[in-house]
């Protein structure tokens, strides 16, 4: 067996794995991955938080997922449902990037009591 027919697919206990296969599982994890994220942000801060890696997970589990339904699989409900909410998860991203503190001290949050 060569090593170029070892990356183009091989069997692990009886299941067919392939880099588009890999491709797809580790959108899966890291998208799976925002929750923990999130529980572990949220125990924390003892209140319900959305972190900012939880939209970091979001965005590259989908572009990695989305990847894989519409190259390899072609599959246009795959497709779709990775592709719809990802608008949501880039524009989180900008507004995160591009935050800047407000220049006047009365644009300032409310200090927590």
């Amino acid at each position: 067996m060569n090593s170029l027919q070892f990356l183009a697919e091989t069997q692990v206990f009886g299941i067919v794995i392939h880099p588009w296969k890999i491709v797809g599982l580790s959108g899966g994890v890291v998208f799976g991955l925002r929750f923990i994220i999130q529980w572990i942000a949220s125990e924390r801060a003892r209140k319900s938080v959305i972190p900012f890696g939880f939209w970091e997970c979001s965005a590259l589990g989908s572009l990695l997922m989305l990847s894989y339904f519409a190259i390899y699989q072609r599959d246009s409900v795959g497709v779709l449902s990775t592709a719809m909410p990802l608008p949501i998860y880039l524009r989180n991203l900008y507004f995160r990037y591009t935050h800047r503190h407000p220049k006047h001290a009365g644009n300032e949050p409310r200090p927590p009591e």
